[in-house]
């Protein structure tokens, strides 16, 4: 060992098929500084180890792991890490449809936020991102998110508390009957209902027990159960019941069912 340090550069970059939601961007860095730069995308940063420091309007911040950083779009900012070891970083790039430009002022004077549901919100989103044919489920937390941010941001619009309301709940309930294979997107179902995409899932929530993306994959595992044991291959399945591939079937009726779907239809053989 000669003592000097090994620069590291680990990159995950996609776009998922998420309105909203321009790029996902995965980092880890060691020594590597960003330079004063600009996006024309919000920037929702979340540092999981190590920590950054940055300039945004001329002022200093940091972004300790418990913090989450909200960079407004058309603001110069730059990036470099704060502790030894460099950081590892998770970062969402969201349009003007999420946040608005009215929000940019105050995203400038206060852009790092302690809040540790907001920061726990934010990681189960990428998780959610992550993972392809579970876009009703990024959809809706990106929803959320959305508020709490603005929550932040512009306290006295905080919205009151939300009345139960079954009939929009049973509206979306038949939406999603309808459209078990081919799924929908939440801003579509609130179009159609209409209603306010976070009051839908709220109100949908309270009515039934269950979120709506969680009752869609229940419709969907149960539509492979029946599939599965009358011979059809899980891959045939996946296809059939309106799943991403063979490995998002697998996930969601393992975590439904408690075995693979293979598994399942061996069990029924007789």
């Amino acid at each position: 060992m000669d003592g000097r340090r090994n620069h590291q550069r680990s990159v995950s970059a996609w776009r998922p098929r998420v309105p909203g939601v321009v790029e996902v961007f995965h980092a880890h860095y060691t020594e590597y500084a960003y330079p004063m730069h600009v996006h024309d995308a919000w920037t929702l940063l979340i540092v999981d180890d190590g920590a950054v420091r940055y300039d945004l309007d001329r002022h200093e911040h940091g972004t300790p792991h418990d913090t989450v950083s909200l960079l407004p779009p058309h603001v110069p900012h730059n990036g470099s890490p704060a502790t030894p070891d460099g950081f590892r970083k998770r970062v969402l790039y969201l349009d003007a449809s999420r946040l608005g430009d009215e929000l940019i002022g105050p995203a400038v004077d206060a852009p790092d936020l302690r809040d540790p549901l907001l920061r726990r919100r934010v990681g189960q989103l990428h998780t959610a991102l992550a993972l392809p044919g579970d876009e009703l489920e990024a959809e809706s937390r990106l929803t959320f998110l959305g508020e709490r941010l603005r929550s932040h941001l512009v306290p006295r619009h905080e919205a009151g508390v939300e009345r139960r309301d079954p009939g929009l709940a049973r509206r979306l309930r038949e939406l999603l009957d309808e459209r078990v294979v081919e799924g929908i997107g939440l801003a579509e179902a609130a179009a159609l209902v209409p209603a306010h995409p976070a009051h839908l899932v709220r109100a949908f929530s309270g009515a039934y027990g269950i979120a709506p993306h969680q009752y869609l994959m229940s419709r969907r595992v149960d539509r492979a159960r029946r599939l599965l044991l009358a011979g059809q291959t899980p891959a045939d399945v996946a296809g059939a019941t309106g799943f991403y591939d063979q490995a998002h079937l697998t996930r969601h009726f393992k975590r439904l069912v408690g075995v693979t779907p293979g598994r399942y239809r061996g069990s029924g053989a007789r």
